[in-house]
């Protein structure tokens, strides 16, 4: 099994630290608002994965954080912090009792996201309010090990004293002395980022704690360590995330569990999905290009459309969207599930031919467009209707377009389309082709389609 690992920029074997067990962590939302669709991508990446894992034999342990504080609207440790922003949005009082009641409309809202696009939920999710006692002994391991200094707003990590800190974004470290530059502040370096941010006297704080003698709240990346520490250990196999973690919150992330573990790697695979576009541009509220999984649905798409939509193109290809596109998709599995209900309902034997195909394409950084690929060839193919389902029906254990869900059903056709379909059969034996057109689009308007065939013709509902 190949994945492509960021820290190495190729594809490497998998091999798990403690077989057949995987340790697997991926960044959750931080729950301010509903997900965007381009988030969602990122979960159906993330769900590939974990199904292409558990295909194999793998036992995994999947880990997502909740983040409800502590994220700044800047990930660079500036602004306002977005749960905060998230209460004045919907005029809420700043008090804990509102923050906890906006945390859990929007991880309500997200899990019922995860559900509409059959992405299997993690083993457990882990809420950064629940896990400051260990983010606070991550931040005082830091400062025992001298990785840390302290300024009048916080405790910031030191990442002069970590020549690898750029690694994993392939960033080249400017050699800035304090003072030099005005933004700087207090920093020793532009790249040094807040572990714990301490309250200052003109904020108002809704969400606070008493740590290194002063009130304050933890840093946004200091969470993600502390908890994938705890639940995976200090070293585990995989940290999953969109590629615009990478610079900034992936890149500290490994700072803090590298220098507080003093294990060279803590993490061995660190995996990226690729955004979702519009016109050239990242999906993001700030751009005003902010869908969300309900507004597809209110436009008559099916959830499971969307990600059929995705596994389309590679997680680490760009993919464009556009309503056109979506609509596409919505017909292209529309016309999948119309073959399979054609097969019947009885189950053979899977095809083992197709089934080595397809583990070559899965396995090989998850190809997933390619397993696709074999599905229509499957179709095509001269095995038996019962086989067909089998094999198509076991690859779906990685699409996870809920295939085995679809039946055959007795359709009753009206009396008035059959007598177009002989019509049209008749004017097709006399070779007049304009009449069999004629006829063909009268049935379509109706809602149904027709297919000829060597013995007459098939009629489907639309």
């Amino acid at each position: 099994m190949l994945l492509y690992n960021t820290l190495t920029r190729q594809k490497e074997e998998f091999k798990p630290i403690n077989p057949p067990q995987v340790g697997l962590y991926c960044c959750g939302p931080t729950v301010y608002d509903y997900q965007h669709i381009g988030n969602m991508r990122t979960y159906i990446f993330e769900d590939i994965l974990k199904r292409t894992l558990k295909y194999n034999e793998y036992k995994v342990k999947h880990i997502m954080n909740i983040t409800d504080i502590g994220h700044l609207v800047s990930d660079a440790d500036e602004g306002e912090d977005k749960m905060t922003k998230g209460l004045e949005r919907e005029n809420l009082k700043p008090t804990k009792e509102s923050m906890l009641k906006l945390a859990n409309k929007y991880t309500k809202a997200f899990k019922e996201d995860l559900k509409k696009l059959n992405i299997q939920e993690p083993d457990k999710y882990t809420l950064a309010t629940k896990h400051i006692p260990e983010q606070i002994k991550l931040v005082q391991t830091l400062i025992d090990k001298g990785y840390t200094y302290e300024t009048s707003d916080g405790i910031y990590f030191n990442t002069t004293k970590y020549p690898e800190y750029g690694k994993l974004a392939l960033l080249e470290k400017q050699k800035l002395q304090a003072g030099k530059r005005i933004d700087l502040g207090e920093k020793k370096d532009i790249h040094d980022f807040a572990l714990w941010k301490f309250s200052q006297p003109n904020e108002k704080r809704i969400m606070e704690w008493s740590a290194f003698g002063k009130k304050g709240f933890p840093g946004w990346h200091i969470e993600c360590s502390a908890m994938s520490m705890k639940y995976l250990s200090s070293h585990f196999d995989i940290h999953c995330g969109g590629i615009d973690h990478i610079p900034i919150h992936h890149t500290n992330e490994r700072a803090q569990n590298n220098c507080a573990s003093e294990l060279y790697e803590s993490v061995n695979f660190w995996m990226h999905g690729e955004f979702l576009v519009m016109n050239d541009a990242k999906m993001a509220k700030s751009a005003g290009t902010f869908i969300t999984l309900e507004d597809a649905v209110a436009k008559g798409i099916n959830p499971l459309a969307y990600r059929y939509f995705c596994l389309m193109t590679h997680y680490r290809k760009p993919l464009n969207f556009s309503w056109e596109a979506l609509e596409s998709a919505k017909k292209g599995l529309n016309n999948l599930k119309n073959s399979i209900q054609d097969l019947g309902n009885i189950k053979g034997k899977v095809d083992l031919k197709f089934k080595e195909k397809f583990l070559k394409a899965i396995n090989d950084d998850l190809n997933i467009s390619q397993v696709l690929a074999v599905v229509f060839e499957v179709l095509k193919s001269n095995l038996e209707n019962k086989d067909k389902l089998a094999t198509i029906l076991e690859f779906d254990k990685i699409l996870g377009l809920n295939l085995n869900k679809i039946k055959k059903q007795k359709i009753s056709i009206p009396l008035n389309i059959k007598e177009l379909a002989e019509q049209r059969l008749k004017a097709r034996q006399e070779k007049n082709w304009t009449e069999s057109d004629r006829l063909r689009d009268e049935i379509n308007q109706a809602g149904w389609n027709i297919e000829d065939g060597d013995d007459g013709y098939v009629l489907k509902k639309k």
